[in-house]
């Protein structure tokens, strides 16, 4: 018997259906910091290269990040329903192929999938909840709740993932989005009534393409760069298609009527100011989401278990402190809680790389409190004050724009900071002093990707205890290399966004 996904559901309730999509939503972040935990196994399992590493990450948000704005014209068009339950449908699909994944490239290549599906999931998650809340009270009450559940799944997912991987491997993180797929598709027919926009812009398929080349290249040269030099041809070959596309993306949103992204938003400093906010939040602070479980796994030896648990100080000052930025809300302005919240971010990341730099766990621990602390107040803020920006007419773009510079800010932040990492732990560890014995170049390599048991398994006996010993510092010392640079991009952020975002302007 067929199902007919455009009827209507047996039965309406707003409270439901803010459930159902926040879950949808949920499952984009759940599955990324999940992820993050279980990374360490899976470079173990596969014996990867730290290239292969990075695209296990990089290829779920690049094509994520690619395709939320194209996900949000097309579900508007089309019916946000009807696109919520085949992005729902093909996550679940790629969930599968990634937990069956025989190789690195393969499971690169499915999370691509994955993560082009979880625009398909966000995006129209999103429009049903704008369409179903309208008044101020009950839109502020509703995106409270979705806050809040999206904060509850980021305090959870490092726990879970921990979990999943002590207990029953790194498949299963991919595995059981399958079930959970199910029941949200089954929630979703139940509880979500069909909208669209009758009046929404045709799609842009120039304007679709362009964009993601310039995503993809980017993200390549990045990542080909730290690995094969930035001299490289693969490295160069990924910047010049990146340019090019960028260049066709600009001419093609400035030559139609009706673009999928009005560059025109873009004269307003005060609007650069709120992205680059969001930009730099994601590529400082929630980025750390799916860096500090490498850190903590890699460079002070922690269980996929315990580095969950030691998530917490980071995920529950992220929790907590968007209420902190709401009290703040009634005696600064969104220019200046930005502006705190990048320097917190910056002495945050500082801190923690004086702990990662001096084996502290104590330090570590609070540096992440500290960080965390700084990302709750910006991720409280930052589409508050891009959407106070906008006129109310362009509320729609403006929101997708701010989302895929949360996405890409995400995206860059792990290219950069991981390509930061990697280089700084190759220069410690091919140092003179390093024992020739054991600092071999297959060695550093497997060290860099995270492989510890790999890295030492040619190493003999006598010697493995202070390989093991190497690879961590030196692995800590790369990660506070990165944390170093993400907090000097943060302070100057700050100092950036508190100019850019003067009422004068």
């Amino acid at each position: 018997m067929s199902v007919n996904i455009a009827a209507a559901p047996a039965r309406i309730n707003p409270t439901l259906t803010l459930l159902t999509a926040s879950m949808g939503c949920a499952m984009t972040v759940l599955d990324t910091n999940v992820v993050a935990v279980v990374l360490p196994t899976i470079a173990r399992d596969f014996g990867a290269t730290f290239a292969d590493v990075e695209w296990v990450i990089s290829a779920y948000v690049l094509c994520f990040a690619s395709l939320l704005l194209s996900a949000g014209a097309i579900a508007d068009r089309f019916g946000r329903r009807r696109v919520f339950l085949i992005g729902i449908l093909a996550f679940a699909i790629s969930s599968w192929l990634c937990g069956a994944a025989p190789s690195a490239r393969t499971l690169s290549l499915a999370r691509a999938l994955q993560g082009a599906s979880a625009a398909f999931l966000l995006a129209p998650a999103l429009a049903i909840i704008g369409h179903t809340f309208h008044g101020n009270e009950e839109r502020n009450r509703a995106w409270s709740i979705w806050g809040g559940i999206m904060g509850l799944t980021m305090v959870l997912s490092p726990i879970i993932g921990g979990v999943i991987g002590h207990e029953w491997g790194w498949r299963w993180a991919f595995h059981v989005n399958v079930p959970i797929c199910s029941g949200l598709a089954f929630a979703v027919l139940r509880f979500v009534e069909e909208s669209k926009d009758e009046k929404a812009r045709r799609l842009d398929p120039i304007g679709i393409v362009s964009f993601a080349s310039f995503m993809f290249g980017t993200t390549w040269g990045l990542i080909n760069g730290q690995a094969h030099g930035w001299m490289s041809l693969a490295a160069w070959v990924g910047f010049a298609g990146g340019a090019v596309g960028l260049v066709i993306f600009i001419v093609a949103e400035n030559t139609q009527q009706r673009p999928m992204l009005d560059l025109g938003l873009f004269r307003s400093p005060r609007f650069v100011g709120g992205i680059w906010a969001m930009f730099s939040y994601a590529a400082c602070a929630q980025v750390m989401a799916s860096m500090l479980p490498l850190f903590l796994q890699n460079g002070f030896g922690k269980t996929a278990l315990e580095a969950g648990f030691a998530m917490l100080p980071f995920a529950l000052a992220m929790l907590a402190f968007p209420v902190v930025g709401r009290l703040l809300g009634k005696r600064l302005s969104s220019r200046e809680i930005l502006s705190i919240g990048l320097l917190v971010v910056g002495l945050g990341s500082l801190v923690t790389a004086w702990g990662a730099n001096t084996a502290n766990g104590l330090v570590v621990m609070i540096g992440m409190l500290i960080l965390g602390s700084g990302g709750g107040l910006l991720n409280g803020e930052t589409q508050k004050a891009i959407m106070s920006i906008v006129p109310r007419e362009r509320a729609g773009m403006a929101s997708g724009i701010s989302t895929t510079a949360r996405f890409s800010g995400i995206l860059f932040g792990f290219a950069v900071l991981s390509g930061v990492m990697a280089s700084t732990v190759r220069s410690i560890l091919m140092r003179p002093d390093c024992a020739e014995a054991i600092c071999t170049p297959s060695f550093v390599e497997a060290v860099v990707a995270g492989d510890m048991p790999g890295a030492v398994a040619g190493i003999a006996a006598s010697a493995r205890e202070a390989a093991i010993a190497a690879a961590l510092a030196g692995y800590a010392h790369g990660f506070a290399a990165a944390l170093l640079t993400s907090g000097c991009v943060a302070i100057c952020s700050a100092i950036l966004v508190h100019r850019l975002m003067r009422r004068a302007a």
